[in-house]
């Protein structure tokens, strides 16, 4: 979506109208936002501008108390909005500043009437998040991300296997986009038309509150994504701004002409430079240029209006009173837009979050925020809290350089770079957890950053050339199958997409029948997700993973997928294998069954040990450090109860360093595999062989 040169219409409120014109924080660049190419909405009104519809049969902008009679958890209502109500003025301060009072008002009403409809189940269990409050940084947490429908079909086909999960040990459960989106293409889901329904032909939102009962009832949490960023072009907010209704203008980015829309098009990046170049789309209707950052029809929203402010706050109630314990907060990086800048990661991204955050806390306190900030190191620790943000805003993070460094190890058999670029994280918000993952949905994009690259004498544009060489197959002796995504010839950026099996060499050796070279990509796969549980957090398990499951290239087929090869990787699920998986005890020579087997049982046996380690919660760092032998890389974790030496070999040939270079006693326990170190310890040297890994705990 698309700034342009004008917008179309006029704040709907002062406040808007000075936000519009200059952003919260004024930067040395900044110019005044365009003027408005309509008339302005009248006098902003002090409800909300769509009725509240914060849970199941909440009734639309009533002022009833936010209690009944008898409602044991009266006081604690009360008193968490005591709490948090000034988090929530401060964040506004920072965004709106000439209508904080008028904001915090139809957002204390929206409170109330989203706490007067929450369900009573759900009010025991925010007594149990009080009480436990954290619990996403506990070492049993393991989570589990897929389609709804490419898992299980439907919604209640979810239900009925979440047994399945509980046996892999899942406690947290991310479904991907699941709210209605726009017909056809819809980046996966990405492209919202209704944030108050779920796909028709996934179920209902009934169907979903039945769905968190029973993942509730398992002990999980679930998780479903928020866009922030955007919405549909098909959205009814989009929909009333082209027929021309000003209040709903003001609810995007539209510009008149080609003016700002170019000026702010010198410093924005392109996501999608193949099929969605530029960040600014003409659309008749609305007779502007929108501003659509990922696609001609995901339209960004415009932050700077408190209007769409409550919009949100209520549709996030909606969503925690149908049982989602936590949102992935979608392409938040992007939401606040500045001249001048990459309008990437501006401050007030953290102040909408922290607003938001402590809305939520009032009304739902067992709901928590997992930031979806794909961004560089020096900016990703403040979506988990600096500052006067610190536990404040998102509780979860994804940690991407730790999954860029695993493949960039991986690749190259040496964990140098992975040590400098990973030592550079200072510490996170005590309260916070990482999303610790080897594959997600998305495509891999190399972030290496040019200065780690230099300090340790390499060159990080020909390392990451070299990185999407090798996973697309192209370099020579590599074993992986993957496709280039969205290929930038004016960077040299070549991301990669591909399943994480695929890209460690099982596909190529299912395919030659090759068992030896199975036996060596299957001990790759499980070393890069052994990596991902021992770093501590949460570590994310992608559908498919914990079977090895290979490229799917049946996507080229569907219209709608085949212009984005990331569906590759989003197989549906064969219950076939996994149920064959689940019960082999080596009776079969299905090399197939039996790889699905070997990760199954390495991904449960990760879990299980993790959860038996107080040291692996979350709120202790990891350090990550290289031997005299790069290629022998250690994550330690020093706590008040345990320390845990974990000791990688990230190449595929057998290695050795001094023993004293594995800082625990030769007593210490390999937690994976019940042994001790003196029997990793041979003629005077300490011993991994190719891709082994063990967890010393002391």
């Amino acid at each position: 979506m698309k700034p342009a040169a004008k917008t179309a219409a006029k704040p709907a409120s002062k406040a808007a109208a000075k936000t519009a014109a200059k952003p919260a924080t004024k930067p040395a660049a900044a110019k005044p936002a365009p003027k408005a190419a309509a008339k302005p909405a009248s006098k902003p009104t002090t409800k909300p501008a769509t009725r509240p519809a914060a849970a199941r049969g909440a009734k639309a902008g009533t002022r009833a108390s936010a209690t009944k009679p008898g409602d044991p958890h009266a006081h604690a209502f009360e008193a968490r909005l005591r709490r948090h109500l000034p988090d929530v003025a401060k964040g506004l301060a920072d965004l709106y500043p000439g209508a904080v009072e008028e904001t915090l008002f139809r957002l204390t009403d929206l409170a109330r009437a989203g706490y007067a409809a929450r369900p009573a189940a759900l009010k025991l269990r925010d007594l149990d998040a009080l009480v436990n409050p954290d619990w996403h940084q506990q070492p049993n947490q393991l989570g589990y991300a897929a389609y709804a429908d490419r898992f299980a079909g439907t919604l209640q086909g979810v239900r009925e296997r979440v047994p399945y999960l509980a046996n892999l040990g899942v406690t947290y459960l991310h479904l991907m986009p699941l709210l209605r989106p726009r017909p056809g293409e819809s980046d996966g889901g990405y492209a919202v038309m209704d944030y108050r329904s779920v796909r028709e032909d996934l179920g209902t939102m009934d169907d979903l509150a039945q769905l968190a009962d029973t993942v509730h009832g398992a002990g999980m949490a679930l998780t479903l994504d928020l866009v922030l960023n955007h919405v549909a072009r098909e959205h009814e907010w989009a929909v009333k701004a082209r027929s021309g209704d000003p209040k709903y203008r003001e609810y995007f980015h539209l510009f008149a002409d080609r003016g700002l829309p170019d000026e702010y098009e010198r410093s924005l990046p392109e996501v999608f430079p193949d099929f969605a170049p530029g960040n600014f789309t003409w659309d008749d209707e609305a007779k502007a240029h929108v501003w659509t950052t990922f696609n001609a029809w995901q339209w960004d929203v415009n932050w700077h209006n408190p209007d769409v402010f409550v919009e949100y706050a209520d549709i996030v109630l909606n969503l925690a009173n149908h049982g989602v314990d936590c949102l992935r907060l979608d392409a938040l990086a992007f939401m606040w837009k500045r001249l001048g800048t990459a309008c990437q990661n501006q401050p007030e991204v953290h102040a909408i979050t922290q607003a938001l955050r402590s809305i939520a806390k009032i009304v739902a306190p067992a709901l928590i925020f997992k930031a979806e900030a794909i961004v560089g190191p020096d900016d990703l620790l403040p979506y988990l809290g600096l500052g006067k943000h610190t536990s404040k805003v998102s509780e979860l993070a994804y940690h991407n350089s730790l999954m860029v460094q695993i493949w960039s190890a991986l690749a190259s058999g040496d964990g140098t770079l992975m040590e400098r670029a990973l030592g550079r994280f200072g510490a996170k918000s005590p309260t916070a957890a990482w999303g610790t993952y080897v594959r997600c949905h998305d495509d891999i994009g190399w972030a290496i950053d040019d200065g780690d690259a230099a300090a340790i004498g390499s060159n990080g544009y020909l390392h990451r050339a070299f990185l999407s060489e090798y996973y697309s197959g192209d370099a020579p002796g590599s074993p992986a199958q993957g496709l280039v995504f969205q290929e930038n010839p004016a960077t040299g950026d070549r991301r990669i997409s591909g399943a994480g099996a695929s890209l460690c060499g099982v596909e190529a050796a299912l395919a030659a029948g090759d068992a030896d070279a199975l036996n060596l990509a299957m001990r790759r796969f499980i070393l890069a997700y052994a990596m991902a549980f021992g770093f501590g957090g949460i570590p994310l398990v992608y559908m498919g993973d914990e079977l090895a499951l290979t490229n799917d290239y049946s996507f080229a087929g569907v219209p709608e997928h085949a212009a984005d090869n990331r569906w590759v990787h989003r197989p549906r699920m064969p219950w076939d294998l996994a149920d064959a998986a689940v019960a082999w005890f080596g009776d079969s020579h299905d090399l197939r069954v039996a790889s699905a087997s070997w990760m199954h049982r390495s991904i449960a046996h990760f879990g299980r040990v993790r959860a038996s380690l107080p040291g692996m919660h979350a709120q202790f760092e990891t350090r990550v450090e290289t031997t005299s032998n790069p290629a022998l890389v250690l994550f330690i974790r020093d706590t008040h109860e345990q320390r845990i030496v974990q000791v990688y070999n990230v190449s595929a040939r057998r290695q050795s360093v001094s023993p004293a270079e594995v800082p625990v006693p030769d007593s210490a326990r390999d937690a994976l595999s019940d042994s001790h170190k003196w029997n990793f310890v041979g003629f005077g040297e300490f011993t991994l062989e190719p891709y082994a890994h063990a967890w010393f705990v002391v």
